[in-house]
């Protein structure tokens, strides 16, 4: 990851944000698991997006912080819900908020993250330099993004139980549940810069290629990364019988002998080791591998070229450093 000056003046400006939200103390139950659950930290990879689109379409950073802190927070929101759903005892390595305090103070302090998150957006209904109808952009895309997450979300839950899911059902999934909030991210960033409604779609699409891209590039260093590097053995999805970009795939080219096993090793939960280097050796033979490095290369290609179309800055320098950093990722 950069270490420029622009990454640490932008990474600031969020902590910052972040750490001045003005909280009320009371009620305590309420408010110390939201702080709590911002607290625990992250990459802050969507906020930066946001107010790196905004120096990319020649706007201030720091016009966009109110977005960008409501797209970290409203993540955040999705976050303290799903370990919830999930069962999560941890998330970064810390106790999950459910499991610090209970489920109904993490269900109403993630309630109240979501509101707020929307909060942070008054912010431009109350300047005058920001027109009505930007204001009303601002908005649209945030709420765009908001409902196409919990989409996302609801296809992952309802492909658990079912016995077949394709690879265009798949991606769409992940379309709403990891890439919507980058697209989101990006394109407000543009608004907050009064670029454009071309620089805004722009902006929404690299958010959307750059989603799947790495989604399904996860998919792919679950079955081939380091183990030591990746902190699990490979093939942990498969242990844990998660339906991933790679078993989809694999199911679509098996004949019945091939199928049969691997739906027999996703639904075993306890899996022997031997039956999942099956597995990935399907994998190997069917050429997923191979066919799902490209289309994770087509992915970041198309989103190096809708950043070539923004003129030459530090902004998209960093952007670009970015991208490269994520693509070469190996855990």
């Amino acid at each position: 990851m950069s270490s420029s000056a622009l990454n640490k003046r932008l990474h600031h400006l969020i902590e910052e944000g972040l750490k001045n939200l003005a909280l009320p103390e009371s009620p305590s139950t309420l408010y110390e698991p939201y702080r709590y659950a911002l607290d625990v930290g992250g990459k802050r990879i969507r906020p930066y997006l946001c107010l790196l689109a905004c120096g990319m379409c020649n706007g201030k950073a720091e016009d966009a912080l109110p977005a960008a802190l409501a797209v970290e927070i409203l993540h955040n929101f999705t976050l303290v819900h799903d370990d919830i759903m999930d069962r999560a005892d941890t998330r970064r390595g810390k106790p999950s908020v459910f499991k610090k305090w209970n489920e109904d103070i993490a269900i109403l302090s993630g309630d109240v993250m979501f509101a707020d998150a929307f909060k942070q957006l008054e912010t431009y209904g109350r300047d005058d330099s920001f027109s009505k109808e930007e204001y009303f952009a601002m908005m649209s895309s945030f709420t765009r993004a908001t409902i196409t997450v919990c989409e996302g979300q609801a296809l992952d839950m309802e492909f658990v139980d079912r016995t077949h899911v394709n690879h265009d059902e798949y991606v769409k999934m992940i379309e709403g549940k990891t890439a919507a909030l980058l697209a989101g991210s990006l394109q407000m960033g543009a608004i907050a810069a009064r670029a454009g409604m071309n620089a805004q779609a722009q902006m929404a699409k690299l958010g959307m290629e750059m989603g799947v891209a790495f989604q399904i590039q996860d998919d792919l260093l679950d079955a081939t990364a380091d183990p030591e590097k990746f902190g699990k053995k490979p093939g942990g999805d498969i242990y844990e019988g998660k339906k991933t970009y790679l078993t989809i795939l694999a199911l679509e080219r098996a004949n019945e002998n091939q199928k049969n096993m691997i739906r027999e090793t996703l639904d075993n939960k306890n899996s022997a080791e031997e039956d999942v280097k099956q597995v990935l050796h399907l994998f190997e033979e069917l050429n997923v591998l191979s066919d799902i490095r490209k289309e994770v290369n087509e992915h970041y290609r198309r989103s190096f070229a809708l950043i070539d179309d923004f003129i030459d800055s530090e902004y998209q320098h960093e952007l670009k450093n970015l991208l490269i950093f994520l693509q070469n990722r190996d855990h």
